[in-house]
């Protein structure tokens, strides 16, 4: 059988709705897949989340969205533009039910997805193409390069082409306009309350940045964080810069993007950092780094010690134990390192 390079796909599209995280990870396959096919129209359907991750980004040239907070009405209009789209190609990269439906109504002759081994919700049911089995042993982002390979592609450099527009450039100005000097950044919480750090964590390694290094700290996240960033902005005032939901997410990238270094838990706002070059310190607990660590940061991992740990539960019933046991000093050393690593002074966003 021919491979799918050799057939020379016209129009592919892209099936991963989820998380900021798992967007940001499959960054690097849509940029391979524009290298390797440049003629090709590459199509994303997505979530309102995520949506300002590929809206303008290079590799991608069209977005459907599948608005679901404004309800399941939404639905209709969106399997309709998937069935309308005339894809010869389909990458599921959600390996769930709904995203496996997704690519089946497509009526796309090629459907491409993971082996029935590492899918989820009869997902391979749906696809006629599968990856190979690879198991958990190795990172979402390299399992997402899997892809690149079965299509004849080099999965290589990784490479995320992140960009702001001119009016996000400027809002991100604006903002840093009050901030004179070099600072460094917290993400307040994480999507799932288990996998959160603590407004004590916060405010004292805050202070510490600040007495040790001079930077001040802004504080990133979103409207369910507004609570605990809260906390800590008193704790911490003056010196503190409490930006959690003044910012759009691509504002928060440019943000980040300028930090010398970022510290918080498994969380978009983490892995945005990694894709940046912002030396990052993740912090872990409920889940393993092991399989969804910030690329290229594995030396600045942090993982809480706890008999249960990673649990993968959302709600912790016993305090989040493996986040209590993350001492203050072991998160200045690891801040440490990251600030003594190398990068240039103003760095580019894609890095």
């Amino acid at each position: 059988m021919a491979t799918l390079k050799s057939l020379d796909p016209k129009k592919i599209l892209v099936v991963l709705h989820g998380s900021i995280g798992d967007v940001t990870r499959a960054l690097p396959l849509a940029n391979i897949m524009r290298r390797g096919f440049p003629k090709t129209t590459i199509v994303w359907a997505v979530e309102p989340p995520s949506m300002p991750l590929v809206e303008h980004h290079p590799a991608v040239d069209e977005v459907i969205l599948f608005d679901r907070p404004r309800g399941w009405l939404q639905l209709f209009p969106f399997l309709r533009k998937i069935r309308a789209g005339g894809f010869d190609l389909v990458l599921d990269l959600q390996r769930h039910l709904k995203s496996g439906m997704i690519s089946r109504w497509t009526g796309a002759p090629r459907r491409l997805g993971f082996h029935r081994l590492d899918g989820k919700e009869l997902n391979w049911i749906f696809n006629n193409e599968h990856i190979p089995a690879v198991g958990n042993g190795i990172s979402k982002l390299k399992h997402y390069l899997k892809f690149a390979e079965h299509l004849g592609l080099v999965p290589e450099p990784v490479e995320w082409n992140l960009s702001l527009t001119a009016d996000e450039e400027a809002a991100v100005d604006r903002l840093l306009d009050q901030l004179p000097g070099g600072f460094a950044t917290f993400f307040a919480g994480a999507r799932w309350p288990s996998k959160g750090w603590f407004s004590e964590q916060m405010s004292s390694c805050a202070k510490q940045i600040e007495q040790r290094y001079g930077l001040r700290v802004v504080l990133l996240g979103s409207k369910h964080d507004a609570e605990l960033a809260k906390e800590v902005e008193n704790a911490c005032h003056p010196n503190l810069i409490n930006w959690v939901r003044r910012t759009s997410l691509k504002e928060a990238v440019g943000i980040i993007a300028k930090a010398k270094v970022a510290v918080g838990p498994d969380t978009g706002l983490m892995h945005l950092a990694a894709a940046v070059g912002t030396p990052v310190v993740s912090l872990w607990g409920a889940t393993s780094p092991h399989r969804t660590g910030p690329y290229g940061f594995e030396d600045l991992v942090i993982e809480g010690r706890a008999p249960c740990s990673p649990c993968y539960r959302r709600h912790c019933p016993i305090g989040r134990l493996c986040m209590q046991s993350i001492g203050v000093d072991e998160i200045m050393a690891k801040i440490e390192t990251g600030l003594s690593r190398k990068r240039s002074s103003a760095p580019a966003y894609g890095t």
